[in-house]
């Protein structure tokens, strides 16, 4: 299992980023989750098979309808960090 943390900015917040991308990870089979940040960025953090990982990282960079998607930064995670299923935050 591989994880990856991704930063999203843009109008990210909102505009419904956060259902759309558990509904997005949940469908790749993905644990995780996806929280609003203080500084109007989304945080995800997603763990599963490399695949699924790239599919939900190429999803990020258009994101739902609504959004405006500026930019997102991503670096490896661990799988400590986690939680079972995918929340939102």
């Amino acid at each position: 299992m591989k994880c990856k943390r991704a930063w999203i900015s843009g109008r990210v917040q909102g505009v419904a980023f956060r259902a759309y991308t558990r509904a997005q990870a949940e469908a790749l089979g993905l644990r995780g989750h996806a929280r609003n940040l203080p500084d109007g960025r989304v945080e995800v953090l997603a763990c599963g098979e490399e695949h699924a990982l790239e599919a939900l990282l190429r999803w990020l960079e258009v994101g739902p309808p609504a959004a405006r998607v500026d930019s997102v930064r991503v670096d490896d995670a661990s799988a400590d960090d986690c939680p079972p299923g995918f929340r939102v935050g």
